[in-house]
């Protein structure tokens, strides 16, 4: 179902936006960067994930990926040309360490990617935890260990004192929800386990790494910038019947309450707990951990999607919720297009607290192809980037401290087990050649930027 997925959506316009805000876009270390064995690489989860058959669509991994290592330097360029003033990326863990030790091939690396970016004038956002876990960490048990949490501090302390003197901007995970449950619960990403109890102690420990991270970074880079980046949704009953109504509940509390709970407000929500006691008893809990989990933060970054409209399972008893997909516009990997949820979203983190928010990653896959003179046409992702800068002016204006907005993603590249087939770029990539076409999507979203530092440069 695509209807409608042509329209133009509500259009902000730049003057809108606070003199401020912060426009950029945002990557993955193995999405794009390919180099798998060069540089000192070790294997990582994802490695180990995309060699196994029937794990990734098409058998796709992120061996070459969009060959970003060799071509960072022509990918900066592209941000550079679209006017952004912002880049978030991740370093990738087995290439910055090996074997538990600094690597300085991989740490060299990202001097010169950080050095390139600040030449042309764009900041360097890092992320230093999007889902690669070095395979000899899981071989030892992976987020489930305690252990994990402590070796993610080790990492973090390593790249802030490399790079600490250039980057400001750090976060510490990248949905820790996602390596959590898709990778210890339902298997369907790295390390395709699926154990209920691993998946409740992946999240908490992934949780207590981020707390040590912000105390270690903060050592090493006194005047960093500190956050923890979520996936959130907003959770929707199907109708107002009880148990849709309770399967709301407990979605919204395993997906959004389990993480900014803890992290914002030093607790685990109780009714979450109870609806556990079947899986775990909890015993990873330890004495001190919340107050390192919900360390100070100086920002908080928020990834959004879509929503989750849920019903009951269809059994009676079990508690299983079943997902449905009432938009009226679905993007080609079958996620509702719905910008009033971000507001949704926006809002509500508000509730929680008066940090700065920035919406670190928001975008949508489309089968946009090049045409015969090779441009790329995507009305259906400009309709979606309107809309949902439409959704970031809405909740500026209810209120959130929404100060910037990086769109997922510079660049077509490997989807994690959706292989190549999702392409959510605002570039295309002709993954045969690695040739980058900016397609309308980017071109517009290029015209907005740049039109809106025209407004804040105009006296």
């Amino acid at each position: 179902m695509t209807a409608d997925n042509t329209q133009p959506g509500p259009r902000p316009d730049p003057s809108d936006f606070p003199a401020e805000f912060v426009w950029g876009v945002a990557t993955a270390s193995y999405q794009i960067e390919g180099a798998a064995a060069l540089g000192g690489r070790e294997p990582s989860i994802w490695d180990t994930f995309a060699a196994t058959p029937g794990r990734v669509r098409n058998g796709d991994t992120g061996e070459v990926a969009v060959d970003h290592y060799h071509r960072y330097a022509d990918d900066v360029s592209l941000m550079a040309d679209l006017g952004l003033a912002a880049y978030r990326f991740s370093v990738a863990w087995p290439r910055v360490l090996r074997g538990g030790v600094p690597n300085p091939e991989g740490l060299g690396f990202y001097d010169r990617l950080v050095d390139s970016l600040l030449e042309r004038g764009i900041e360097p956002w890092l992320t230093l935890y999007h889902w690669d876990l070095p395979q000899h960490l899981e071989d030892r048990g992976g987020w489930p260990e305690r252990d994990t949490a402590h070796r993610f501090a080790d990492m973090a302390g390593v790249v802030a004192a490399r790079l600490g003197d250039r980057v400001k901007r750090w976060t510490t995970l990248n949905e820790p929800w996602c390596s959590a449950f898709l990778g210890y619960g339902s298997g369907r990403h790295a390390p395709g386990r699926t154990d209920p109890g691993d998946a409740l102690a992946a999240a908490h420990h992934l949780m207590l790494a981020h707390g040590l991270a912000v105390d270690v970074v903060r050592a090493a880079v006194p005047d960093a910038q500190l956050s923890v980046t979520l996936n959130l949704y907003p959770v929707t009953a199907l109708d107002d019947r009880p148990g849709n109504l309770d399967a709301a509940r407990r979605v919204d509390g395993l997906q959004n309450r389990w993480f900014l709970d803890p992290i914002l407000r030093g607790e685990y929500p109780s009714d979450v707990r109870s609806d556990l006691e079947p899986v775990s008893n909890l015993s990873w809990i330890r004495d001190g951990d919340l107050e390192v989990i919900s360390r100070p933060l100086d920002f908080l970054g928020v990834n959004y999607y879509t929503r989750h409209v849920v019903r009951a399972g269809a059994y009676p008893g079990v508690g299983e919720a079943e997902f449905t997909v009432p938009h009226r516009t679905v993007a080609a990997n079958g996620w509702g297009v719905d910008p009033d949820g971000l507001v949704e979203v926006l809002r509500r983190v508000a509730d929680y607290s008066d940090l700065p928010v920035y919406v670190t990653e928001n975008g949508s896959a489309w089968e946009d192809r090049p045409g015969p003179d090779g441009t790329v046409h995507d009305p259906g992702r400009v309709a979606y980037l309107q809309s949902h800068l439409d959704a970031c002016r809405r909740a500026i204006d209810a209120g959130v401290p929404l100060a910037g907005y990086f769109a997922w993603s510079l660049l077509d590249n490997f989807e994690w087990a959706e292989g190549y087939d999702m392409r959510f770029g605002l570039v295309h990539v002709d993954y045969a050649t690695q040739r980058r076409t900016v397609k309308s999507s980017g071109r517009w979203y290029g015209e907005f930027v740049r039109a809106h530092r025209g407004v804040i440069l105009t006296p």
